[in-house]
């Protein structure tokens, strides 16, 4: 076919074509373009850990602290990725189990009073959708599992117990003394969680925050069938990201096709 009969299948027929055809200020709706890459951030976080229990060995109470790590997230076509990466957290709480007093003599207060230092590691395994607001701002969402591996548990007890109180607790196997909660095995080193979040981004700075469910039971050493613990809590997480972003690799890939 010669270049003539090639051009002349290019052009539009001019007294079939639709009058929006010739309208100055229409837009031609271009295919978005997409490529695939990867985006590096460090992270520094707060989180609230919430450990909702059934059992007097290990009452509930609110953990405390910060996470420090890295992401990297892997784009996907459109505005979907994928995100890994690897937190240290170190978390404090304290709590107090009050008793009824067994001693008849005495109407002093019963209670074994717990600080509890927790030393995690986190691996984060998200799905992220990202939507576009303006030039450098975004907003989005993402949902997945994290895993939680606890490296230490460390809990300082302070026990103010009567004699016939002692008696009761070595009896129900309840802990008042110093003891490390995972390293004694009483409790499941690993911790399965399902979140969920959103949050903003402008230009290399991220902001997000979400919550994540524990899903499995963490009472290791069960003495009854009602011993139950699980991990649930909320976090906030400021990130920059560092080297190229999606545009970025995006207009690389364009420019040299």
């Amino acid at each position: 076919m010669n270049s003539y009969a090639q051009d002349k299948l290019r052009q539009p027929d001019l007294q079939t074509a639709d009058s929006y055809f010739f309208d100055p200020t229409r837009e031609v709706k271009a295919k978005e373009p997409y490529a695939f890459g990867v985006e590096w951030r460090l992270d520094l976080g707060f989180t609230q850990a919430n450990e909702r229990s059934k059992n007097a060995s290990f009452p509930d109470m609110y953990l405390h602290g910060g996470k420090l790590g890295f992401t990297v997230d892997f784009l996907l076509p459109i505005h979907f990725s994928i995100q890994t990466g690897l937190y240290y957290g170190l978390t404090f709480g304290k709590n107090e189990q009050h008793y009824r007093s067994l001693d008849i003599e005495t109407v002093q207060p019963e209670y074994v009073r717990h600080k509890v230092t927790e030393h995690s590691l986190y691996i984060p395994v998200r799905a992220y959708y990202t939507q576009k607001l303006a030039k450098k701002w975004r907003m989005l969402f993402f949902a997945g599992p994290q895993f939680q591996i606890s490296l230490a548990q460390p809990d300082k007890v302070t026990p103010n117990l009567s004699e016939p109180m002692i008696e009761f607790a070595d009896a129900n196997h309840i802990r008042y003394t110093d003891y490390d909660r995972v390293a004694d095995n009483q409790l499941y080193r690993f911790n399965v969680q399902l979140g969920l979040g959103g949050g903003f981004e402008w230009d290399r700075l991220r902001l997000t925050a979400g919550y994540d469910f524990g899903l499995n039971n963490l009472v290791r050493d069960k003495r009854a069938s009602y011993q139950h613990m699980w991990s649930w809590g909320w976090f906030v997480h400021f990130g920059i990201r560092i080297g190229k972003d999606r545009a970025t690799i995006i207009a690389d890939k364009t420019q040299f096709e």
